[in-house]
């Protein structure tokens, strides 16, 4: 990892053509937007977002040990004349004109992922196999927005030999002007599922947005599709329709250039035979689920065309584990015993559902445990939401779930379409949910937890952890 400082103010006033007020330091460390976690010797950018205007928050920044701000014209006044400042007409637009900059600047290989499902894991699997390579800069988070992007990639060090960007959308137009930013040699789209249906008229009107990625690859760059996705000639036919010569699919499919050949799933991990373009490989991929499997094909496939070493990569995959609210687990102190949690609480579509409910099948739990799935509303789904709520009985019942709890009046769907003998509980929201919920949990268990964001099921796993406080749970095939 690079030492040297990311920015000078000199080359930061130029990219984003503004005017200097006050005393600048000769260089900024880092590149932030909240002044809560704001380092001493980073830029703080004062974004005004749709709650909080960052101007309000200036002084807080500098006080922090901020080393400057970029601030509004308009807002200049409300701060002292010496104060270390970057004054520009919009400081979001500001942060775009840096994030250009910083991309021209870069000689890294550089790797755009995006996908109705895994994004975020793709991304961070990719930042695990790439980082054992050589200097890596993935996005934070799922800073994957009209602000994410950028900041991502002004925060990019020029010394990085790859870089990965996650790439969102829930509107129509929302990718192209982020991947135009990002300019990708790889462009990896994960799979294109019902999600966002509240703003689109079908699932190819979804897969015509993700495609919109390839409108940002660099010329003889390549694309990373999922040839066992029902969208994935569509996709073909547009990126052969912009020219793009190099299309590399991934899937169970015997035509693919990544293909699995064998899986053996466990409950915390995987054994993954492929064959990776043209090149068999076996590896353990330190992620549960046949989807994470599938998308270790991707990550693969993409490090190669990165230029990475394959059997490097490869070996790597054991290394990464599931982010909170995505799959983490933890192993709960109960009386007699323990349990276990897998958190997936950070969001939620059918898909995912779907796949979270297969790994809870794969769970492992104790003589008297039980496989629990506690489950808030999925929404953005549009007129199909009840429907696609009723739907998740089926993986229910496929992967013989034995105990149910739902919340959320979406979610009423299912509960309404459980078998009496599954029906845990059920409430308007998390929190009413909660009580009961933790009072059903017992030795042995295993306990999956999942909404969309917005139902809030990350207060039941804060209630879980805090009434049966333990440790993260051991991968049983490791140790």
């Amino acid at each position: 990892m690079s030492t040297a400082p990311l920015w000078t103010s000199e080359a930061m006033a130029q990219a984003m053509r503004a005017q200097v007020q006050g005393v600048l330091p000769p260089t900024v460390s880092g590149l932030s937007i909240d002044s809560r976690t704001v380092a001493p010797g980073e830029a703080y950018f004062a974004i005004k977002g749709d709650v909080h205007d960052g101007h309000d928050f200036v002084a807080a920044a500098l006080k922090a040990g901020a080393a400057l701000a970029v601030v509004q014209a308009a807002q200049r006044d409300r701060f002292a004349a010496d104060a270390p400042l970057l004054v520009v007409d919009d400081v979001l637009a500001g942060l775009v004109e840096l994030a250009h900059a910083a991309r021209a600047r870069l000689d890294a290989k550089v790797i755009a992922v995006t996908g109705s499902v895994g994004k975020t894991s793709t991304k961070e699997a990719l930042r695990r196999v790439l980082g054992a390579q050589g200097e890596t800069h993935a996005s934070s988070a799922s800073f994957n927005n009209h602000w994410g992007v950028p900041l991502s990639l002004a925060r990019c060090p020029a010394t990085a030999r790859f870089a990965i960007f996650e790439i969102g959308m829930n509107h129509a137009g929302e990718i192209e002007p982020l991947v135009k930013m990002v300019r990708p040699q790889v462009a990896v789209i994960t799979t294109v599922e019902p999600v966002h249906l509240e703003f689109f008229a079908g699932i190819e009107a979804i897969a015509d947005a993700k495609a919109e990625i390839f409108a940002g690859l660099e010329p003889g760059g390549a694309v990373v599709l999922n040839r066992d996705n029902s969208q994935f000639a569509r996709l073909q036919r547009r990126a052969k329709k912009l020219g793009i010569a190099r299309i590399v699919s991934f899937g169970a499919d015997r035509k693919s250039g990544a293909r699995l050949l064998d899986v053996s799933l466990h409950s915390a991990c995987s054994a993954v035979h492929a064959n990776i373009l043209g090149h068999d490989v076996t590896y353990k991929l330190g992620m549960p689920g046949r989807h994470m499997a599938m998308n270790s094909l991707a990550v693969l496939a993409a490090a190669s065309l990165a230029g990475a070493d394959l059997a490097l990569a490869a070996l790597s995959l054991s290394q990464i584990e599931p982010a909170a609210g995505r799959g983490s687990r933890r192993a709960l102190e109960v009386a007699n015993g323990e349990a276990t949690l897998i958190d997936e609480s950070y969001n939620a579509n059918p898909a995912s559902m779907a796949a979270a409910l297969n790994v809870l099948g794969q769970a492992a739990v104790g003589p008297h445990g039980r496989r629990i799935a506690i489950l808030g509303d999925m929404l953005e789904l549009g007129p199909t939401s009840p429907a696609l709520h009723r739907g998740l009985n089926e993986a229910i019942k496929a992967n013989h779930i034995d105990l149910v709890y739902c919340c959320g009046p979406l979610m009423r769907n299912l509960w309404d379409a459980l078998s009496t003998g599954k029906r845990g509980g059920y409430a308007q929201t998390a929190a009413i949910l909660e009580t009961q919920a933790v009072a059903a949990i017992r030795a042995g268990d295993a306990i999956m937890v999942k909404g969309s964001l917005g139902s809030k099921m990350k207060t039941i796993v804060n209630a879980l952890e805090k009434r049966f406080p333990g440790k993260a749970a051991l991968d049983e095939a490791a140790v």
